[in-house]
């Protein structure tokens, strides 16, 4: 009976955390759409195909909703297991999907930046890139991975370390702002919609929660992803709170 009864106050807990946040979510609608800037243009900076599903889903379609036209910079092809060719066309539909159309989906092609957590991105090459295609398309926010790089890999952090680099020297033009996706622990990694109550009690600048409709479609995205859907990608996609929730900061 106390398990039981510890249960029903768990569903408790995460059906008050639901409410509180569509009411709030409402209420936050038009600050979101006043600091983000409705119909500004984003420019999601990652380091592989899979990663805008895998870990952005939410950003990519909460963005959506404050009209925001988002563009894709994907600085390698994932070619770790020579599949980089299948790996691109998978990256474009999974674009597709969550309404990024192929003219605006970047994919650098360049032993410079090979999908290997055993290199180091050279930082400055990173930012020039960077730079000079958030000039060319006019973005007013950049949005990538923290230091964390969520999972910790090198090639994630390496693009932290190129934004960071520009923010702090004040590279980034005028009015342009950079906001970074939250590294949790690995057991919030894994809560999927349980993490929702310490996501809201933690300080972010912008917290996305994605409806059940929305998180269907980014399922529907990661499964574009044939090449890398192994079981434990599969137990990923159930269980990760990335596929639902995102949380971020502004630099």
């Amino acid at each position: 009976m106390e398990v039981v009864g510890v249960l029903c106050g768990a569903m408790a807990a995460l059906t008050w955390g639901f409410l509180w946040v569509w009411g709030t979510e409402r209420k936050k609608t038009l600050e979101k759409a006043g600091l983000l800037g409705v119909g500004g243009r984003t420019l999601l900076v990652i380091a592989h195909p899979d990663d805008e599903a895998m870990f952005f889903a939410p950003t990519v379609l909460g963005l959506a909703r404050v009209k925001h036209q988002v563009s894709l910079l994907c600085f390698s092809t994932g070619n770790y297991y020579n599949q980089g060719e299948t790996r691109k066309n998978e990256l474009l539909q999974s674009c597709a999907v969550l309404g990024i159309p192929p003219s605006r989906v970047m994919i650098i092609d360049s032993r410079d930046f090979p999908d290997d957590p055993g290199v180091q991105w050279d930082t400055e090459h990173v930012a020039s890139i960077l730079l000079r295609h958030t000039k060319a398309n006019g973005i007013s926010l950049v949005v990538t991975f923290d230091a964390g790089g969520v999972s910790g890999h090198s090639n994630h952090i390496a693009l932290y370390a190129a934004v960071r680099a520009l923010h702090s020297e004040r590279k980034f033009p005028k009015g342009c702002s950079v906001l970074t996706l939250q590294s949790v622990n690995t057991l919030r990694k894994y809560l999927s919609l349980l993490d929702l109550p310490w996501s809201l009690m933690h300080t972010q600048d912008v917290l996305f929660v994605l409806t059940s409709e929305e998180a269907a479609r980014a399922k529907r995205a990661m499964s574009c992803h044939r090449s890398q859907l192994l079981w434990f990608r599969r137990l990923y996609v159930v269980f990760s709170r990335y596929m639902r929730i995102n949380s971020l900061h502004f630099l």
